[in-house]
């Protein structure tokens, strides 16, 4: 047998290990709305309603366009977790193309073990950050709101990936619904949203505008990050070799497009240099719009900040679960509930992880590293797949298959953001 066909046969029985178990295994049982509704949630966090301060403050009226460059920049990366993703439709995605990439089993581990804690951190992240909005409603001890909003989406994330995940993506509906909140109240406002693009684009030869446009897309790349997790629900989706290009590609664009209009209604109807003071800056352009109080936005973002803690638990349950069935943890981890069909105790693990690191450890600084990390676990599965190419190893006949150019580019890119931002963060310290 030749080089080539041992590495296909490497790859082809780590997309079909699962089939080979006896004990339960994870239900195929998500659709595409499902898929789409897990990636918008996971996506379109908190995070974008004080992001379009920061992103104004750079880039002032050419802000949207950063959104746009960035979702550009992530669709590289996206089509070729696509093609990955459809090789190998399993829960440890990362690890699974790493190992058959380098043929590594504790490299693919470690990718696994760091996707777990970028997801952990940022988890806890969001779970401190719940506390402020839910304590405008609540007169709680922050401690208290964590606790309780940790252990509450943490039960939900224990049931099945339908009710979860259904969960999560009604909780995204009416995240989205914030926003849409936004587009609609200025367009029953009259904003003049078309008569004023001629300010959208800068001069070509404008060169401040451009850096600032440059520096604000390295920014708007971070509002991107979590369309990668759709890779970690693949193992239970109904056909996942359609179902996760679909997902992947409507997540990212739907997030660009609503993004990109959003900051646009944001710097048309608050003066950009007015936006960057703002603490709350979506609530500040919801107020001059519509005249109610902030509290309404408040409370959507109260729904936000859970929906992130909720779909960051689904994901933690999923890689753990995967990593010890392909034999890197303990096999307890790879148990799955008969009747829920979902893997309890990994998820519960994520879950009292998030709920230690919420609440006793300082996240001020760690934080900023989960992206660091994500872009990091980009290089490494663009580069995966360049080896998996470059070994001609046979992708499956309905795989989605994309051109070398694509992962060179995705490696490239991502490598440089990484680069870019361990730069400035050195800089400014």
């Amino acid at each position: 047998m030749g080089c080539c066909a041992v590495r296909g046969e490497l790859v082809s029985r780590a997309a079909d290990r699962k089939d080979h178990h006896i004990s339960p295994k994870l239900i195929r049982s998500l659709t595409l709305l499902h898929a789409v509704l897990y990636g918008l949630g996971v996506t379109i966090g908190a995070g974008i309603y004080v992001l379009v301060g920061a992103a104004a403050g750079r880039s002032g009226m050419h802000a949207p366009l950063a959104f746009v460059a960035a979702a550009i920049v992530m669709g590289m990366t996206a089509a070729s977790f696509a093609e990955l993703g459809t090789r190998m439709p399993v829960a440890a995605s990362e690890a699974a193309y790493v190992e058959a990439a380098f043929h590594r089993k504790w490299l693919g581990g470690a990718a696994g073990l760091l996707v777990v804690a970028a997801a952990t951190i940022s988890g806890a992240t969001i779970s401190v950050g719940s506390a402020g909005y839910i304590g405008v409603f609540v007169p709680l001890q922050p401690s208290w709101i964590i606790a309780g909003v940790v252990l509450a989406m943490g039960a939900i994330a224990c049931l099945s990936a339908v009710q979860s995940i259904g969960f999560a993506g009604l909780m995204t509906i009416i995240e989205i619904g914030g926003l849409l909140l936004i587009v609609g109240a200025s367009l029953w406002g009259g904003s003049p949203l078309i008569s004023r693009l001629p300010d959208l684009w800068p001069a070509t030869d404008h060169l401040t505008a451009w850096t600032g446009i440059a520096q604000t897309t390295l920014l708007a790349v971070f509002a991107f990050i979590g369309f990668e997790h759709l890779v970690n629900i693949s193992e239970e989706m109904k056909n996942p070799r359609r179902t996760l290009p679909w997902a992947l590609f409507i997540t990212l664009g739907a997030t660009a497009l609503l993004y990109a209009l959003v900051v646009w209604i944001a710097v048309i109807t608050v003066p950009p240099a007015e936006l960057a003071t703002s603490a709350a800056p979506l609530a500040l352009v919801f107020q001059r719009l519509t005249g109610l109080p902030l509290h309404v936005l408040s409370a959507i973002a109260v729904v936000a900040t859970v929906n992130g803690i909720i779909v960051h638990m689904i994901m933690i349950g999923r890689v753990l679960y995967g990593l010890a069935d392909q034999g890197n943890l303990p096999a307890v981890l790879a148990v799955v509930n008969p009747k829920s069909g979902t893997p309890v105790v990994a998820t519960l693990i994520g879950i009292a992880a998030i709920l230690v690191l919420a609440l006793g450890v300082p996240l001020t600084g760690l934080a900023e590293w989960t992206s660091r990390f994500t872009l990091g676990i980009f290089a490494l599965v663009n580069l995966a797949l360049i080896r998996i190419k470059t070994a001609e190893v046979q992708a499956p006949p309905d795989a989605f298959v994309v051109p070398m150019w694509i992962p060179v580019l995705g490696l490239a890119t991502s490598t440089l953001f990484l680069l870019v931002d361990l730069y400035l963060w050195r800089a400014g310290s």
